[in-house]
């Protein structure tokens, strides 16, 4: 399944989730179905978290071994999140 993280923008053509913050989209990659995830940083208020705790955990259970590899790319217009969720993917990506 491809997953669109962003609490603002629509969801655009080809995805088939919209996650608005990061709980829902760690419920989604529990199941082990999600294939692709289009990071936003900011999701609203820090109740909802960020894409850069999304691309932690991702980092963690690759790490772990208990994760299949994800697609993605990232949309977010913060340079610093980006740049955070990119490190973090990468590092996922090695694992």
């Amino acid at each position: 399944m491809r997953v669109w993280l962003d609490d603002i923008r629509q969801i655009p053509d080809g995805f088939d989730i919209w996650a608005k913050n990061s709980d829902f989209l760690l419920g989604l990659l529990i199941s082990g179905n999600v294939t692709y995830i289009s990071f936003d940083h900011d999701l609203g208020n820090d109740d909802f978290g960020t894409g850069y705790d999304v691309a932690k955990w991702i980092e963690q259970m690759a790490y772990d071994g208990n994760i299949n590899p994800i697609e993605w790319d990232i949309h977010s217009a913060n340079p610093v999140g980006r740049k955070n969720i990119q490190m973090a993917m990468e590092s996922a990506q090695r694992f």
